[in-house]
């Protein structure tokens, strides 16, 4: 287990075995050296008799605070590191530990006089933790491939996660495609003690409760706690650099910290050569700006030769194409640093996604008379062709009327969703249909949106995606791509106390007049350039529509219409062949759902095959 998970940590291994004690323990770590750097760093690690044992994935930032109270309190440390901070803690404070910690982090306490094993990890899930158990076996571990490796879990595909999959682009904890293997979600402990297992939340975002706070005074709050979580995601004994993409979150987090830092940042950004996704111009206006250490990197379709790496890595199907230029970036800065922080959790902080925006629109658009609608603004819009190549205004336009007049929870997952319900209608075969429950994707969003139903409408939405797409897709992709590189990701936008401050400001802060993340943008305006914070927003998109129709056609094809493919029963042959033609005639841009099905198909070749 522990040598699959050497990209992870190449730098020590660790193996912990109780011996002929019942329950009979194994705690295994790879680690990548980043504080205390010393032979005293090594996990697992144990307290002064031996009793306790940890092992931990991640950095507690607070663990020097933590340490001046625990020393007062008559403990004594070893060790410079951050780990040997949860051993004293738990000491303490028992499974009430992971309140006290401020960081990204999954880790597993074993109390041998208790017999019990504790599992935590971090509030927002910047690391993963997935655990199985059956017949009286308990195991865990950070990726699948690790899990796998014990020899335990029985590879049993839970067929109810496909449509999941095929909606969202990734599989929603606690899910994941096996039958008896689960995730940790976010903020949450487990204690499995007496072979039961106990599992709790620790930890939630609060928008119910609002403060009483002028916008001037806000904004000086926001920019004090975001210098500061940038501070202290500085702290590091080895290289540090950040990522750049050159829009709103990236460049707010390297302008900060070339304030905060004494040399040059070193910057890192990904392009392509299709101009639609290119974004390298605006990286390039931050890196002059604020000075920087700038390197670049091209990503053209021979990168898909990566596909077998990052689908090992991933463990179970994953449709974010944006893993790609993020593990090439991940690949670039690996050469020059160990540590990079990014701009993750910006636009689920401060309202930044175009969907918000359509939301509010949406409410505006079905009071005009239908005749008008109708007879007049929807058969003009939807007879202008679509663009293939780009990103563009009449592709998002069409989408937002395909949505409009649905209920707004159906509207918001119509406009996230890659294959929405009519199109998985058309896609499954009839054997397939029986076999799954009537359990629709829309329930994974519905319980959030049941949760905060006293809530605003865009806290609402920025409720459930802080729940689902952050956790289950943009962490998932940093936390892969870097640590496939042996790199350390860190996110300052992911500081619980500035994400609790800002989820407790009135929604007109976070967007006002339409304008989205209109708080950050005014704390911004000052040092971002102008030509960066009203740059329209791109996301990390990959040009697969137009490489399906070039490079990448005859992998499209001879994967998704093998015979290997097709008789695994989940679709329907005829609609999988017109979809593939109706793409590349250019007669509707199916690449989105075109690379879910494609990386589902080579997922089972390479795990279930």
């Amino acid at each position: 287990m522990c040598s699959r998970l050497k990209h992870r940590g190449p730098d020590d291994e660790g193996v912990y075995l109780n011996g002929p004690a019942t329950p009979s323990v194994g705690l295994g770590h790879r680690r990548l050296s980043i504080i205390d750097l010393s032979d005293t760093g090594h996990q697992p690690m144990s307290n002064e008799d031996g009793t306790i044992q940890v092992v931990l994935n991640g950095e507690i930032y607070n663990y020097k605070e933590l340490r001046i109270g625990l020393e007062e309190r008559g403990h004594r440390f070893k060790s410079n590191t951050d780990t040997e901070t949860i051993l004293h803690l738990y000491e303490d404070y028992g499974v009430d530990c992971a309140k006290h910690l401020d960081g990204m982090f999954a880790f597993a306490v074993w109390d041998q006089r208790a017999k019990m094993l504790l599992l935590a990890r971090d509030r927002f899930g910047k690391k993963p933790l997935l655990y199985y158990y059956q017949s009286g076996r308990f195991c865990f571990a950070s990726e699948f491939l690790a899990l796998l490796a014990s020899g335990f879990v029985e590879k049993e595909i839970n067929y109810q996660t496909i449509p999941y999959y095929l909606s969202f682009g990734y599989i929603p904890a606690p899910l994941t495609i096996y039958c008896n293997v689960l995730k940790l979600p976010p903020a949450h402990i487990l204690i499995l003690k007496d072979k039961e297992i106990t599992i709790e939340q620790y930890w939630r975002l609060d928008y119910a409760r609002k403060i009483n706070i002028s916008r001037n005074d806000a904004a000086e709050e926001v920019l004090r706690l975001l210098k500061e979580a940038v501070r202290k995601r500085l702290y590091s004994d080895v290289p540090l650099g950040a990522f750049l993409s050159g829009g709103i979150d990236s460049s707010t987090i390297v302008g900060i910290m070339s304030q905060l830092s004494e040399k040059k940042v070193k910057t890192f950004s990904i392009g392509f050569e299709e101009e639609g996704y290119n974004e390298l111009k605006y990286a390039r206006n931050i890196a002059k700006r604020f000075d920087t250490e700038h390197n670049e990197f091209i990503v053209r379709p021979n990168a898909l030769e990566v596909l077998p790496l990052l689908l090992e890595r991933y463990g179970e199907p994953f449709a974010d194409s944006s893993c790609i230029p993020t593990y090439y970036v991940a690949q670039q800065a690996r050469k020059y640093v160990t540590v990079a922080l990014n701009g993750d959790g910006g636009d689920e902080i401060f309202a930044g996604y175009e969907r918000y925006r359509a939301i509010y629109i949406s409410r505006w658009y079905t009071k005009i008379p239908l005749f008008l609608r109708h007879g007049f603004i929807e058969p003009i819009i939807n007879r202008i062709p679509y663009r293939p190549y780009s990103k563009n205004k009449i592709n998002r336009l069409k989408r937002f009327l395909k949505g409009v007049t649905l209920p707004v929870l159906d509207r918001y997952l119509r406009w996230i969703a890659i294959c929405d319900n009519e199109f998985q209608n058309g896609l499954y075969s009839d054997e397939f249909i029986k076999s799954i429950s009537e359990d629709k994707p829309k329930g994974i969003l519905l319980s959030f949106f049941n949760k905060s139903e006293d809530l605003e409408l865009l806290d609402r939405f920025l409720y459930i995606d802080t729940n689902t797409y952050l956790p289950n897709d943009l962490l998932v992709k940093m936390d892969i791509a870097t640590m496939a590189n042996s790199l350390e990701a860190r996110s300052p936008f992911l500081d619980h106390r500035l994400a609790e401050l800002v989820a407790s400001l009135k929604v007109d802060f976070k967007m006002s007049w339409l304008i989205k993340k209109y708080l950050l943008k005014n704390i911004i305006k000052d040092f971002v350039p102008r030509a960066n914070i009203n740059r329209p927003k791109m996301g990390f998109g990959v040009p697969i529509g137009k490489w399906f129709r070039g490079e990448l056609k005859s992998l499209l094809i001879e994967t998704l219409l093998s015979q290997k493919s097709l008789n695994r029963g989940y679709f329907n042959t005829d609609f999988i062949k017109d979809i593939i033609k109706q793409h590349l005639r250019q007669k509707i841009d199916y690449s989105q759902q075109l690379w879910s099905l494609l990386m589902l198909e080579l997922w089972h070749r390479r795990f279930i095959d």
